[in-house]
């Protein structure tokens, strides 16, 4: 039974999908004002992962990740640059979109956007004013009434008075509580706005959220995902808003995925340790970003560093080597294994724990590859389950010759040098064989001698 840790509840609890076998998720997603850095790709991954064990488990998930595509620091940076914030947030998600693709995360199946759903937030906005729950302040801008909805702070387990205590309320303030957090804000001269009862304008950033996933998943729908830094106030807002429009309980579950730290420090722009997905791909491929990303549990912290990145391609290296030159039989797919993978997943998506069965089973593959049917039913076990996680898809061959570097050897090289060492081999030359391969071993090239005289090599 797979269970999930809620924030809600700060336990783990049987998932229990509102309708049977169908799972409706929404995950905050970005505001594109700038490449994705490493803390986005963790939270792509993760979810992707998330999506990929449902639908692996039999469930009909509807995954729903919105963009921002409005907001003050896009129009600022927009500014900035000297063009519009159309032309802007349409070159990032357009790089978002790439990086997903070279993560392996597959598309949600809704994308919706902050400025393609006006009428849906100023619908709920509406409904807000209706009920008493928001006004319109003395500047125009439209507030929520955080002391009007009961439980609030009930994720974050913050309490409204200790929260009043840390506000303090300027003169000329709008807000009748400083607590109270803006659904709708005036447009200011020459910004982006839109057409309201309220005037023009643009929304706040919490409403959007709200408006799209009602309207994406319904009133009330399964898991409600993002960064742990969005648990506050963020996801808190989310709920007063949603749950205050509707009257019914918004979301089942909520989960967070931890932060991503840059040795041992909390990634930030203003410590100046910050890396975004396309600076950290020129140096690692994109599978061992993957891999490093799930190597931790998706609630802790994820300490990024190159030695980190290298153990995840050392890793990643002897799960392909044990696929090298086997030939997978899908129709033997050894039950041990995938029993053993799918408690690990069930136990609150516990990826460390699902790669060391991957690890496991490689150990069997390499122990076994004379025996071919076996081989060929772990080979494809193997590949079924990693496939779960979104790697070990590609050609071991491919993944192990690597990418060639610009002042090593090609292919054609190694390949000339393999023949004149086994030549050498066959004269007994053994000297000329060994400087063969601690020439190539100089290059990062690993030759790896196999049964039957063949030799097969892979890039360190």
């Amino acid at each position: 039974m797979l269970k999930i840790y809620n924030t809600l509840t700060r336990s783990k609890e049987a998932f229990k999908p509102r309708i049977k076998k169908k799972v409706g998720l929404y995950v905050c997603g970005m505001t594109v004002y700038d490449y994705c850095h490493i803390g986005h790709a963790r939270v792509m991954v993760v979810f992707d992962t998330v999506a990929r064990y449902f639908r692996y488990s039999g469930y009909d998930l509807t995954y729903v990740r919105n963009v921002t595509d409005i907001d003050d620091k896009i129009i600022q940076r927009a500014n900035e640059n000297k063009e519009t914030y159309q032309t802007l947030t349409e070159r990032f998600i357009n790089a978002m979109h790439e990086d997903e693709r070279a993560l392996s995360v597959l598309p949600p199946d809704i994308e919706p956007k902050a400025t393609e759903s006006m009428d849906n937030i100023i619908l709920m906005i509406e409904t807000l004013i209706s009920k008493g729950l928001a006004y319109i302040g003395t500047n125009g801008d439209v507030f929520y009434s955080v002391s009007k909805f009961e439980n609030y702070g009930k994720l974050s387990g913050k309490k409204i008075e200790d929260l009043q205590a840390g506000e303090r309320v300027g003169v000329d303030d709008a807000k009748r509580d400083p607590m109270d957090f803006v659904l709708w804000k005036m447009a200011k001269s020459e910004e982006p706005s839109w057409s309201s009862p309220w005037g023009q304008g643009r929304p706040g950033w919490h409403i959007e959220c709200s408006a799209m996933s009602t309207c994406c998943l319904g009133n009330h729908f399964d898991i409600h995902g993002g960064g742990m830094d969005l648990q506050f106030p963020h996801h808190e807002n989310e709920i007063a808003q949603s749950e205050g429009a509707t009257g019914e309980k918004f979301v089942n579950l909520w989960m967070h995925n931890g932060f991503v730290r840059v040795d041992e420090e909390k990634m930030s722009k203003s410590l100046g340790n910050f890396f975004t997905v396309r600076e950290v791909l020129k140096k690692y491929r994109p599978e061992i970003i993957r891999f490093f990303v799930l190597s931790s549990h998706y609630r802790s912290p994820l300490n990024y560093s190159d030695e980190q990145l290298d153990d995840a391609n050392a890793a990643l290296t002897r799960l392909y080597t044990a696929l090298r030159g086997i030939e997978k039989n899908s129709s033997l797919i050894v039950d041990e294994y995938k029993y053993r993978f799918q408690q690990a997943m069930d136990d609150d998506f516990n990826t460390p724990v699902a790669f060391s069965v991957l690890f496991d089973l490689a150990r069997d593959l390499n122990s076994t590859k004379q025996d071919k049917k076996r081989a060929g039913a772990l080979a494809a076990t193997l590949v079924e389950l990693a496939g779960v996680l979104g790697i070990l898809q590609g050609d071991p061959e491919i993944f192990l010759k690597g990418v060639e570097n610009d002042d090593g050897f090609s292919e054609d090289d190694i390949n000339l040098q393999i023949q004149a060492r086994s030549e050498a081999k066959k004269n007994k030359d053994w000297a000329k064989a060994d400087e063969i391969r601690d020439l190539l071993k100089q290059q990062g090239i690993i030759l790896e001698d196999v049964a039957g005289g063949v030799t097969s090599w892979r890039r360190e």
